[in-house]
């Protein structure tokens, strides 16, 4: 299982990396694998400030539907266009070109709320 360790992550497999004080965030190499391949990403919230925990988006893979959440809270700057015409980029390079989302950070001390590689590397194993 691909894990990176400069990353933060959440209990709902998503990733975030802090970048010139905004949030990108996508889900993980284990999400990935337990959705199968994805065939279609949603996410219509840009320009929306939603709180920690709220839905941003959803993620269709050819075994289900699942919502995407909030790892943080702030406001939805950027959806990765990329995902419209190729969702399988998120199979292929989950870490990479698979993000998801960027988001000018609210509050930064959910970043600390957040798992640690470590952390993370217990809940998946």
């Amino acid at each position: 299982m691909n894990i990176h360790k400069n990353l933060k992550y959440t209990n709902d497999h998503e990733w975030v990396s802090v970048e010139n004080g905004n949030a990108i965030i996508g889900i993980t190499d284990f999400a990935q694998k337990e959705l199968g391949d994805i065939v279609f990403v949603e996410v219509e919230t840009e320009e929306e400030t939603l709180e920690k925990g709220e839905a941003f988006g959803t993620i269709e893979a050819v075994k289900t539907v699942s919502d995407l959440f909030m790892p943080i809270s702030g406001e939805v700057l950027e959806f990765n266009s990329e995902l419209e015409d190729n969702p399988d980029i998120i199979n292929k390079d989950p870490y990479n070109k698979g993000w998801i989302i960027k988001v000018a950070i609210e509050n930064k001390n959910e970043i600390d709320e957040l798992l640690s590689y470590e952390e993370y590397s217990k809940l998946i194993n």
